[in-house]
């Protein structure tokens, strides 16, 4: 299965940097949020188009939403940014925006998530943007499988 730990880092050059050592971004050099095969790129575009009301092709073309910041080429590991519109909704989303919108993300076909793990899925982004726009931080997925 793909290795996706989502974090939050103070800039592009920071985040890519979490390369330089196996194993992925260090948990204490960085918040960071393990979810093992939550893709960011499809996945999290749906997310986005499900909270701010815009479809999938309108999240995929908004800035840094599934951008490869790394070597294309590398072999072990990538860093894929997450856009600054999905932080800022998941920042500011409420427990019952949170709820609303659970249903409809645990239809996103491309995602392999129990049931029951949607909503503490959402919690547990929602407080990863919450503490990075807290921080003046961007949202990153370091990639591996």
């Amino acid at each position: 299965m793909v290795m996706c730990d989502y974090f939050s880092a103070a800039s592009d050059e920071v985040a890519v940097a979490v390369l330089r050592a196996p194993g992925g971004p260090d948990a204490t050099a960085f918040d960071v949020l393990p979810l093992k095969g939550i893709d960011p790129v499809v996945v999290m575009a749906r997310l986005e188009g499900i909270l701010t009301d815009c479809t999938y092709d309108e999240a995929r073309a908004r800035p840094r939403s599934g951008e490869l910041l790394s070597d294309p080429e590398a072999e072990e590991a990538l860093v894929i940014s997450v856009s600054d519109t999905l932080r800022d909704a998941l920042a500011t989303a409420s427990g019952a925006q949170l709820e609303l919108a659970a249903g409809p993300f645990l239809a996103v076909e491309e995602m392999d998530l129990p049931p029951e793990r949607t909503l503490e899925l959402l919690h547990l982004l929602s407080g990863l943007a919450r503490r990075a726009t807290a921080e003046d931080r961007r949202l990153y997925c370091w990639w591996a499988l």
